[in-house]
């Protein structure tokens, strides 16, 4: 149930380690106003949907279909949330939650450790958060890697994975900015990838901003909350556990980040420890290039990228068949969520379909 795309063999030994060990799962939830650019993101109907998303996301992850929200799930243009394939595990796992504001518009009333952050402008401003922010959240990111680290069981590991809707626009500005050539190879939650819409926006952020630059000053300038955070809490925990980078395209950008963080600010990390965790909906997405951009990170060093081989084409709901068309792909660590059931409990295909379509039957029972 789980392939690896790049690295296998470092990838083989990441997962030896890990086999039979149960995760910590944390979810940083952040907001850039790139997201409400119409047609951006289908990670909501509307820009109106969009503001709400991460909100809803990580009131599901943490209570469940049973639970009253005061964020309901958004509609979506087709599919369905992927938070619903991720709470399928970590409920039926028992996997501990923690749930990160790295700077959201509105706070959902879940138990939220509030890291101090702010929401991002749209990186086309080329001015998207404040230096001191970025900075801070970094500090932030540092600390509660190595907090949560130190919660884990002896050789456990720790997902760290996202909700920013825009989050792939927001990756490719970071991915370009630190000189990796992105374009035409990101993902999106569309069914056939808005490259097109994406890098004007990009382009239009990078021209503001000088061309070589501090990778901190490149995330105040393009970059969304969540991802310096991730980028933090990745260096730390490395160090003394295994780190599965929950997502795609934004996971990439971040695993960037950490090389650059790690390099101008001589942070010790090890690269051997972290891997990136996606579904095959991103690994393989045929309207991106995936596997190609895992692969043009190695500078220094290329992350195994690993993915679920979760399929929905026998699924019962139309929602989730949706995912086989292109539609939504990943989020909120759901490709992770899915290799941990994996890992730890040897899951296959029919008990995670079951888990997850038994998520949508309560939502529709509710």
């Amino acid at each position: 149930m789980i392939n690896i795309y790049t690295e296998v063999p470092q990838g083989e030994a990441w997962l030896n380690r890990y086999r039979g060990k149960l995760p910590i799962f944390a979810c940083i939830l952040g907001f850039t106003e790139t997201g409400l650019i119409p047609g951006i993101s289908a990670a909501g109907l509307t820009p109106e949907d969009r503001q709400y998303t991460a909100c809803a996301d990580g009131e599901f992850l943490y209570y469940g279909a049973k639970y009253q929200p005061k964020y309901p799930l958004p509609p979506l243009t087709s599919g369905a949330s992927p938070v619903l394939i991720s709470r399928a595990v970590v409920a039926n796992l028992n996997i501990p939650v923690y749930l990160f504001n790295a700077g959201l518009s509105h706070t959902p009333p879940v138990p939220l450790i509030d890291l101090g952050g702010a929401p991002a402008r749209c990186l086309s401003q080329g001015a998207a958060m404040e230096i001191n922010t970025v900075k801070h959240l970094l500090t932030q990111g540092l600390f509660w890697g190595s907090q949560l680290s130190s919660k884990l069981s002896s050789d456990g590991y720790l997902i760290l994975s996202e909700c920013v809707v825009g989050g792939t626009t927001t990756a490719l500005a970071i991915l370009m900015g630190l000189g990796i050539d992105a374009v035409g190879k990101v993902n999106s939650s569309h069914s056939v990838c808005n490259h097109g819409q994406k890098w004007d926006l990009v382009q239009a952020g990078l021209a503001k901003m000088p061309l070589s630059v501090d990778p901190l000053a490149l995330v105040a300038a393009v970059g969304d909350p969540m991802q310096v955070v991730v980028a933090g809490m990745a260096i730390a925990a490395s160090r003394s556990c295994g780190v599965l980078l929950g997502g795609g395209t934004q996971m990439l950008a971040v695993y960037a980040l950490i090389q650059a963080i790690a390099h101008t600010y001589s942070l010790s990390w090890q690269p051997a420890e972290i891997v990136i965790g996606t579904t095959r909906w991103v690994a393989e997405d045929p309207t991106g290039a995936t596997i190609d951009l895992a692969q043009s990170l190695g500078k220094n060093s290329i992350p195994p990228l690993l993915a679920t081989q979760l399929s929905f084409a026998n699924s019962r709901y139309p929602q989730l068949q949706a995912y086989e068309r292109g539609f939504v792909k990943e989020g909120v660590g759901a490709g992770a969520a899915c290799i941990a059931a994996s890992l730890s409990q040897n899951w296959q295909q029919n008990q995670l379909l079951a888990a997850i379509e038994a998520q949508i039957q309560q939502l529709s029972t509710n």
